[in-house]
């Protein structure tokens, strides 16, 4: 027979699995991770479904690959999956291939994961942060016409004049759709949760949103889009990935305004980037800072010399 599992695994797995939500912000922490099931499961509770198999596959194959337990329980494993569960949920009609297809999503996101960060930490390679579920959502987006899944039919509201309540609004969006969330309450939620979890994250999620939107306005970027926040979650990730490793202010803002020129070029060419443009902008600004210290140290004996 099997040992049913103990309460405190169960209670060890669940807080796994929070963190894995919490880690779609680049934060561990429960609270913030129950927040953030609460704020889906309210505005948009045909994703939390998807959520939570693609984070539970995620985490279940990490566990039975016997990667790292001190990974797997501050949710590194978890929020690929959980990441895109919600995007199939969101982007396919229900079929019983979905989970299916979700199951296989979160299970090959931690495959992709662990060589990585094994490499990062043995080899200083640049953080994946969420290029598996890029990646990955890309191949099973195509393989869906072939197994039979239809596509959501969605569309942008129109644009409307534009004032601060747009603009608050616009903000608080911009935090929501780093999980495709679309109520701007569940964005104020979301920063509440952040505040909980580490304040000065939640300032450049704000700060990143911010610049986002308003560049992207300043670019002629469809103005409903603008007010949807499609062009402000990728300013919130970078403003909060770069500022947990640089303490000058600029670095950050830096990274919030990369980001968006980066997904506004990739718009205007017609290409689909999801979190890409987040990544790609934490890539230039780490490989230069390195670069840079290297640069330094090469120029440092020369000075001893004289």
């Amino acid at each position: 027979m099997h040992q049913l599992p103990s309460p405190t695994h169960a209670l060890r797995g669940l807080r796994a699995l929070l963190n894995g939500f919490s880690q779609v912000f680049l934060q561990a922490h429960p609270g913030f991770g129950l927040l953030l099931v609460v704020a889906i499961a309210a505005s948009a509770p045909g994703l939390l479904g998807g959520a939570l198999l693609g984070g539970l596959s995620g985490m279940l194959t990490a566990q039975r690959r016997g990667y790292p337990m001190a990974d797997i329980d501050i949710g590194l494993y978890g929020y690929n999956g959980i990441l895109l569960g919600l995007l199939l949920s969101l982007k396919l009609t229900w079929s019983p291939l979905l989970p299916l297809l979700i199951m296989l999503g979160g299970g090959l996101s931690s495959l992709m994961l662990e060589p990585w960060m094994r490499r990062m930490r043995e080899r200083q390679w640049l953080p994946a942060f969420t290029l598996p579920f890029v990646v990955l959502s890309g191949l099973l987006l195509c393989l869906a016409p072939a197994l039979g899944l239809q596509p959501q039919s969605g569309a942008v509201s129109a644009a409307s004049t534009l004032g601060w309540l747009d603009a608050v609004t616009a903000v608080s969006l911009g935090l929501a759709q780093v999980a495709f969330l679309s109520e701007p309450w569940a964005g104020a939620l979301l920063l509440v949760g952040l505040l909980l979890a580490d304040r000065r994250a939640a300032c450049w999620a704000l700060l990143g949103a911010s610049a986002g939107t308003g560049l992207a306005l300043l670019l002629d970027a469809p103005q409903e889009h603008c007010l949807a926040g499609l062009y402000g979650f990728n300013g919130v990730l970078a403003a909060i990935a770069l500022s947990q490793v640089h303490r000058q202010h600029w670095v950050p803002l830096l990274g919030a305004l990369l980001a968006l020129l980066l997904q506004y070029g990739f718009h205007r060419l017609g290409l689909a980037t999801l979190t890409l443009p987040f990544i790609l902008a934490c890539w230039l600004i780490q490989t230069s800072a390195q670069r840079w210290q290297l640069a330094l140290k090469a120029r440092a004996p020369g000075r001893q010399s004289r």
